[in-house]
């Protein structure tokens, strides 16, 4: 599982991520710009190797620097890093111009599943040309597919490595939680979040948002199970209006382009920002759709499972 943060500067003209600012004008002509603020993570770093980049040794990738605010804040530096980089953005967005708004996104790819298992097994040629467009085998279902044992154990680790940031940083926690409708996002959230003590006004109570979904294929994998099933299974969990029964966007196989991906990622992260006025933002996804929120801002390939903090602005 990999986690990913980002600070975006949205403004009204990011990541799994890190930071952003956006801009909240109350109408619907205007257009929101994001902008990645660089200098705050590791990810926005060119010698940052991806493929080795490990999010629970680095807490986050929070790089470890001063800032403007720290001689007023803490001049006798006994904060954290994460208590100085939370100051810095709440001054940040007290000093930021009425249309501006940073946020910190926390985009975490889910942990491995069944499917990914299942490709492994298989090879990729035969995984795409036959098994990815069955439900399953023998002995597994990979249909909407849930996490593999090692997915769990890998959602269990990031849990436990929050907890570790609460207590050893004072890391604020995430303030309103998103995650895409399937299944093995679904349990990431549940096993990462559940359980930790967060605010008792900021609690994990996660909006089940249809576009975060991974690239629509014609894999099984990407078809949603029955909204029934989902809110049966999770009842805590909030969706959005509307959420139909059925998967109204996968079709048999059939394929949605990159651009298509795009602007529907474009258009969830609007939502997003355009409603919700938490600073610190979490997000459960997909390594390809979070990969289309950060727009090839950040070339950070999320491994399975991570999570990345970035910086990002509209």
């Amino acid at each position: 599982m990999l986690c990913m943060s980002i600070l975006l500067a949205a403004a009204t003209v990011n990541k799994l991520t890190g930071f952003a600012i956006a801009n909240n004008k109350n109408n619907h002509s205007r257009s929101i710009n994001y902008t990645t603020v660089t200098g705050y993570f590791l990810q926005d770093e060119p010698t940052t190797n991806a493929t080795t980049f490990n999010f629970t040794a680095t807490s986050f990738g929070l790089i470890n620097r001063t800032y403007s605010t720290d001689q007023s804040y803490d001049p006798h530096g006994k904060k954290t890093q994460w208590q100085r980089f939370a100051h810095q953005i709440s001054e940040l967005n007290r000093n930021s111009p009425h249309h501006v708004q940073y946020k910190l996104l926390f985009l975490g790819r889910h942990g491995d599943g069944f499917h990914n298992d299942a490709q492994a097994f298989y090879g990729t040629p035969a995984w795409n040309c036959f098994y990815s467009v069955i439900d399953g085998n023998a002995t597994v279902t990979w249909a909407d597919a849930h996490l593999s044992p090692l997915g769990l154990s890998q959602a269990l680790n990031v849990h436990t490595f929050w907890s570790s940031q609460f207590r050893s940083q004072n890391q604020p926690a995430p303030q309103s939680y998103y995650t895409s409708p399937l299944t093995r996002c679904l349990q990431t959230a549940n096993y990462t979040f559940s359980g930790l003590d967060l605010p008792k006004h900021h609690p994990f109570v996660p909006t089940v948002k249809e576009l975060l979904r991974e690239g629509i294929s014609g894999h099984t994998c990407d078809r949603r199970s029955n909204a029934t099933y989902i809110r049966e299974i999770y009842p805590s969990y909030k969706f959005e209006d509307p959420f139909p029964e059925k998967d109204p966007l996968w079709q048999e196989l059939h394929g949605e382009t990159n651009i298509d991906q795009s602007i529907r990622s474009r258009i969830v992260l609007d939502e997003i920002f355009e409603t919700d006025s938490s600073t610190y933002i979490s997000i459960t996804s997909h390594s390809g759709e979070i990969a289309s929120i950060l727009g090839g801002t950040i070339p950070f390939k999320l491994a399975s499972p991570m999570s990345v903090a970035t910086d990002k602005y509209t």
